[in-house]
């Protein structure tokens, strides 16, 4: 396999949740030697935990279909933190060290790291990297060409510096919240959604490759800094630029577009099977009539073109659920494209792990991981005609590399790893104190 472009890059992660670890999965699919530093003594939040989940928790994830616990049939195993859905889905390529970096000998191993990284990356709360002094003030005088980045979700400075969000909390922030779901519904009957930690991760990666190619120009490394709800309000920019304009507030419109009709999810036949259609020009319009077999809605007057339709869409919409109600999501989307009618069958994870284009393109790679087992995961994002590429390693457990990094790396002799050991930096098992 050809050299990757990120070959040769060292990246010390302390990512949680999605956007950090997102961020550094796309680092070391591209060839960056990403190493979590973590600790046996407590676990990063939302990151794999809970470490040691009782049969009760397992069961009630498995009742009310909780995503992360999720585990391989539904057994933890003995060590749950290595397979932990969530953590795992986006751990490949990655390396694990230990080290508890709460005490001086710990610090002392964090810095060491630091020397020899070219990007340190965290998401975490700006207060509590600050109680353990983790700052660009400090991390640039132990390396000046560290290329520093800082994903909190309110940024590192104004009011909202040291408030705790998920995805759910900046969706709101942004007013994205406001935006989606359905008209007929309230606030509280729209659910959690964290595209801004999906942006966030793409966009650092972006970053942290622009703060590589200013230390290779100038020689020095620099902090960046993202900002989750910063980063994510441009995807709020048609609403933001309609206020601005008009004084408007836009409201949910559910799966209905501001000017083609019809537009929407319309079901399918089968249990819960559906198919989305959008209809965006009239000759699109008498396409869609004449495989509908409906050659007189060309001339109704309340579809007679764009605007017409778009203020008729209820009386649409029940037309075109009559008619796609008895219909095979995939067969019908085939006819619609076949008629230039943009269409796409809504897949759940079954069909999606089993999509027949995905599957022609090899985007799934197998990965065997020695406590979850093997199994299927997304490939590579994106190809490179010149660069071939492919999943190297499964999702690490904890702990998994600290040989490799206090021996290989840091050049730590056998006699001091086995102190480091009993004094609780190096292992594989969270103390069992922790939930």
């Amino acid at each position: 396999m050809a050299e990757l472009p990120l070959s040769g890059v060292r990246v010390l992660d302390m990512t949680v949740v999605w956007a950090g670890p997102y961020s550094t999965m796309l680092l070391a699919d591209w060839g960056a030697e990403v190493i979590r530093i973590e600790s046996t003594q407590y676990p990063p939040p939302t990151t794999r935990v809970p470490a040691h989940p009782s049969e009760a928790q397992v069961k009630v994830g498995k009742e009310n279909k909780l995503w992360n616990m999720a585990y391989p049939n539904w057994d933890p195993g003995p060590r749950a933190w290595n397979t932990q859905p969530t953590f795992n889905a986006h751990s490949r390529n990655k390396l694990s060290m230990t080290a508890d970096i709460r005490n001086p000998e710990g610090w002392d191993i964090f810095c060491e790291m630091l020397k020899i990284s070219d990007v340190f990356i965290e998401n975490n709360v700006p207060e509590t990297m600050e109680k353990w002094g983790i700052t660009y003030e400090n991390l640039s005088k132990i390396n000046p060409n560290l290329v520093y980045i800082r994903m909190p979700a309110y940024g590192w400075s104004g009011s909202f510096k040291d408030y705790r969000a998920l995805g759910l909390h900046v969706d709101a922030v942004v007013g994205h919240l406001w935006t989606r779901s359905y008209t007929d519904t309230d606030m509280s009957e729209r659910g959690d959604i964290v595209l801004a930690d999906a942006m966030a991760g793409i966009t650092a990666s972006f970053l942290i490759v622009n703060g590589l190619r200013y230390r290779r120009k100038t020689g020095k490394g620099q902090l960046i800094e993202l900002s989750l709800a910063e980063g994510f309000i441009p995807f709020m920019s048609d609403a933001v630029m309609d206020y601005t304009m008009n004084g408007r507030i836009q409201e949910s419109n559910g799966n209905r577009h501001t000017s083609m009709a019809p537009h929407g999810c319309y079901p399918c036949a089968g249990d819960d099977m559906w198919i989305n259609i959008a209809v965006a020009t009239d000759e699109q319009w008498q396409s869609f009539c004449a495989l509908m077999g409906r050659s007189d809605l060309v001339s109704d007057e309340r579809f007679v073109d764009t605007l017409s339709r778009w203020h008729n869409q209820d009386d649409l919409d029940a037309i075109v659920i009559d008619w796609t109600k008895d219909q095979d999501h995939w067969e019908l989307a085939k006819s619609l494209q076949a008629q230039g009618i943009t269409a796409g069958p809504v897949l759940n994870s079954r069909e999606l792990l089993h999509d027949p284009h995905l599957r022609d393109r090899e985007y799934y790679h197998s990965l065997t991981h020695a406590e979850s087992g093997t199994y299927d995961y997304n490939g590579p994002l994106w190809k490179m005609s010149k660069t071939p590429n492919k999943l190297r390693l499964p999702p690490c457990r904890l702990g998994e590399h600290n040989e490799y990094v206090y021996k290989e790396l840091l050049g730590i002799s056998d006699e001091r790893y086995k102190e480091l050991e009993e004094a609780g930096h190096i292992g594989m098992d969270f103390i069992d104190s922790i939930p």
